[in-house]
């Protein structure tokens, strides 16, 4: 399995806003992610956000080839992409209006030329484009839950065909701050409802699919409760990924410490935590296991670590990407 560091810490949650940190560039990021290495072995490549500052989503077919160059130079190949779908960068819901959708789907199609400049470049060979909902909070959506699961549905049923006209796969992050995709039971309803699984999967991430367990915006949908002992969380999440595995076609290894967390307009998600913190609820190893089963077959070719809205101290360690890095071969290793 090719082990990935996600580029987007650099950017999300980051900005130029009271209380904000700085965006961490491209290339810094990059440089960071080359220096980690625990015996020997090193990072294979990354997954990238298409939006500024690392990338303008409208750039030119040469000035996305250079980028592909400093790539690739680092010693990277590209996996999955983010399309740049949110309010605010070429995006908007997929809950809204023809205008808003739109926009969404005019992000998908944006990504999907990224994606073919970098596939015929050659630094990009696996990975899909990520999605979501980008409808902020549940209050809309919970206006009328079957009636706004459709919409969104609607709206990946076309992003997926442009996906799939492209030769892309699209994954929608299971993450409980978006609308509609906020608990895995209405995660699992909205993939049954776009019918697409061959172009539109699911893409897990251990830090927010453990607040799906606990039921953090839909208490009806909890699986556990405060409390639980080991026995009962297994039985749990072996409910929960048996249920969206089969849908899984990209994969963040994370940790999280069962609280909520936000920077700017990306708020109350769940929260990434370094590999080793001691607060972290998950046995990363194990709990990737259960995702990862069959991921061959899936068309699973690499992981990802996330560590979204990380602290630029902590990404500026070094010793941050070895700990990620140590995590990230273990759990490889179990695999085999």
């Amino acid at each position: 399995m090719k082990l990935h560091n996600a580029m987007w810490p650099g950017l999300v949650g980051k900005g130029d806003d009271e209380g904000q940190e700085p965006p961490i560039s491209l290339e810094h990021m990059l440089d960071l992610t080359a220096a980690a290495e625990v015996n020997g072995r090193k990072y294979d490549g990354i997954d990238y956000f298409l939006f500024h500052p690392h990338t303008d989503p409208q750039a030119s077919d040469d000035e996305l080839r250079k980028i592909a160059d400093l790539i690739q130079s680092k010693g990277f190949a590209v996996g999955s992409l983010v399309a740049p779908v949110w309010p605010g960068t070429v995006g908007d819901s997929a809950m809204g209006d023809k205008e808003q959708t739109d926009k969404f789907l005019e992000a998908v199609k944006m990504a999907c030329r990224i994606a073919g400049i970098f596939n015929e470049h050659g630094v990009r060979q696996y990975g899909v484009i990520r999605i979501d909902s980008a409808e902020f909070g549940v209050e809309k959506w919970r206006e009328d839950p079957q009636a706004n699961t459709k919409k969104i549905a609607n709206t990946f049923r076309e992003a997926a065909k442009i996906a799939a006209d492209h030769g892309e796969r699209l994954a929608a992050e299971g993450e409980i701050c978006w609308a509609g995709m906020h608990s895995w039971k209405d995660m699992l309803d909205l993939l049954e409802e776009v019918g697409m699984p061959e172009s539109l999967g699911f893409q897990a991430d251990l830090a927010h699919t453990y607040l799906y367990l606990m039921g953090y915006n839909a208490s009806e949908h909890a699986l556990l409760q405060e409390g639980y002992s080991d026995d009962e969380f297994y039985a749990a999440y072996e409910n929960m990924t048996d249920k969206l595995r089969p849908w899984t076609i990209d994969f963040h290894v994370a940790q999280n410490d069962g609280q909520v967390h936000g920077a700017g307009s990306h708020d109350k998600t769940g929260k990434h935590c370094p590999a080793d913190d001691p607060n972290g609820k998950l046995d990363i190893v194990k709990c990737a296991g259960y995702w990862l089963k069959d991921a061959e077959q899936r068309g699973i070719k690499h992981i990802c670590w996330d560590g979204c809205m990380f602290p630029n101290a902590t990404l500026e360690k070094p010793e941050t990407w070895n700990t990620i890095l140590d995590t990230m071969i273990k759990v490889d290793d179990s695999l085999n």
